[in-house]
């Protein structure tokens, strides 16, 4: 299997799962007493652990330099950076099929 690939889609799911703990389990919480920030949260730190596991392996495989891996990490910690990350893994995706 295709670790960019596969990198690419767990960089997906963790973005998502950030975007949710931030724009709906939290508000959840804070305007209508419903608290699912716990499991959301968790899961996300398990997801996130991965991300950063994962990112150190691919990008070693693909050669990438350390500030191109820094800018991947930091664009984990930023709501919706995933998609600016997510096109350039697209980019990538699609040299190696040619």
């Amino acid at each position: 299997m295709n670790t960019l690939k596969t990198f690419r889609a767990l960089s997906l799911i963790e973005g998502l799962s950030l975007v949710t703990l931030l724009f709906i389990a939290l508000p959840l919480r804070n305007y209508f007493d419903i608290n699912i920030v716990w499991p959301v949260g968790m899961t996300h730190g398990v997801l996130w652990l991965a991300y950063l596991v994962m990112s150190l392996a691919v990008s070693h495989k693909q050669k990438w330099s350390v500030l191109f891996w820094l800018v991947a990490v930091v664009l984990s910690v930023l709501p919706f950076g995933f998609l600016l990350l997510d096109a350039r893994l697209k980019r990538e995706l699609v040299l190696q099929a040619t």
